[in-house]
């Protein structure tokens, strides 16, 4: 896995680490917004996405998934010398997400509420345990609260319709991304180059055994550039 920093596209609900091939990381943290807007819709007896379709103009993505999803990724480096799959899979319910780098015996699972991001090296049988991506949360069935976004039209990726919007990443770069209704990250663009693309989606229950931790793993410092 490298090391190389990378530049963030972040408009909360997808965080694409651009300038590592291979790493798409799906959703940011404080999952304690994420609770208190569950708790405040079944209060309400709605759903988590009522409040965003009542009277708001859509003028920003929804962001983060409001469905168990399974998603094959084409990642291209933002020089374009180096391609790339990755396997996404994202469970709604617990906030738990899992990515599978092609053809690697390692792979990460991030747990918002736990506020972790385990690498597991199933080779070496080890794991590795830090900090979970630290930005605003926009819960499921909600559009973007940070960020600024400008419609750009409609596309179809992998099948599946979608629509652009054009943001920045924390460096700045304009990108072109484009998500579906219910908040899937299918494509991102910049400079004209696809550097993302969703090859297939799934919609389809994960089961919390793809998100369980390995027993019997060694626990080791993570990796520092």
């Amino acid at each position: 896995m490298s090391e190389r920093k990378a530049r963030v596209l972040h408009g909360a609900g997808v965080t694409l680490l651009l300038g590592c091939v291979g790493l798409v990381s799906v959703l940011p943290a404080q999952a304690q917004a994420q609770a208190q807007a569950q708790a405040q819709a079944q209060a309400g007896g709605g759903s988590i996405g009522d409040s965003a379709q009542q009277g708001v103009s859509q003028d920003a993505p929804f962001i983060t998934p409001s469905t168990d999803v399974d998603v094959l990724y084409e990642v291209t480096s933002p020089m374009g010398d180096a391609v790339m799959k990755q396997r996404m899979r994202w469970q709604v319910a617990s906030l738990r997400q899992r990515l599978d780098p092609q053809n690697s015996a390692v792979y990460m699972i991030t747990s918002w509420p736990d506020h972790t991001l385990t690498v597991v090296d199933e080779a070496r049988r080890r794991q590795s345990v830090m900090p979970a991506p630290s930005q605003v949360l926009t819960p499921p069935g909600h559009i973007a609260m940070t960020g600024t976004y400008a419609r750009l039209g409609g596309s179809v990726v992998a099948g599946e319709q979608c629509t652009l919007w054009r943001t920045k990443d924390t460096d700045g770069h304009a990108s072109d991304v484009c998500y579906t209704a219910d908040g899937l990250l299918l494509q991102v663009a910049q400079g004209g180059q696809i550097t993302v693309r969703a090859l297939s989606v799934n919609r389809v229950s994960q089961p919390d055994t793809v998100f369980a931790i390995p027993a019997g793993l060694k626990k080791e410092a993570p990796a520092t550039p």
